[in-house]
């Protein structure tokens, strides 16, 4: 079920106007569409709760003026001293037509191979989809609890139960498991290597 935000119109879009929009504890927003891009704002509590239950790709119904409109959350703005969002973008969306988006992997479970004593590698964290708005997963978690040391997770590995197509490459490594003798040598490789000229110099001055 899609989350209701309510909306109010923004009449001018003065920076003063926009500072006490913030000021009264609420966030200035575009709602975009097509042939359409309106100033609007909404209550900053009331987002925070709606994009905690839809997540960051979920459809949000957002109530202008008593017309509610089934919106994506496109853009984000946040301060970068504060951590504050100060603005937000709305898209509206076609149910029926699919839509490209970025969606974060969730590693599941405690992949057996770090049991054994290997290392857990992420190699990629979000995942670009093609899906219909209401298909559209939170997280795309993925179960890694049997996965051994050498072993790896790849792009098409990933069950999409389809629902959604994967717009990358299935080779794509998601998650490996590293041996930890591996580990070590990255870790230390690179420090050994300037000792060696340095001693081979000075046996060659000592003769």
């Amino acid at each position: 079920m899609s989350a209701v935000l309510q909306a109010t119109k923004r009449v001018k879009d003065k920076h003063s106007t926009i500072r006490k929009i913030r000021e009264g504890g609420n966030i200035p927003a575009i709602l975009n569409g097509d042939n359409l891009s309106n100033p609007i704002y909404v209550n900053s509590a009331d987002f925070l709760k709606t994009i905690r239950q839809t997540g960051r790709n979920g459809i949000i119904k957002l109530s202008v003026d008593n017309e509610q409109h089934s919106v994506m959350l496109s853009d984000l703005q946040t301060d970068p001293i504060k951590s504050e969002i100060i603005h937000a973008d709305f898209h509206i969306v076609n149910m029926k037509s699919e839509v490209d988006v970025e969606v974060n992997i969730n590693l599941v479970g405690e992949a057996q191979g770090v049991k054994d004593g290997g290392v857990l590698q992420q190699s990629l964290h979000q995942l670009s989809i093609r899906a219909l708005p209401a298909n559209i997963p939170q997280t795309i978690d993925i179960d890694i609890s049997t996965l051994a040391v050498g072993q790896v997770i790849t792009v098409e590995n990933i069950d999409t139960l389809g629902k959604y197509s994967i717009n990358q490459e299935p080779s794509q490594v998601v998650a490996s498991i590293l041996p930890p003798r591996q580990e070590a040598e990255i870790n230390t490789g690179e420090e050994q290597e300037p000792g060696i000229p340095e001693s081979v110099e000075g046996r060659e001055t000592s003769q």
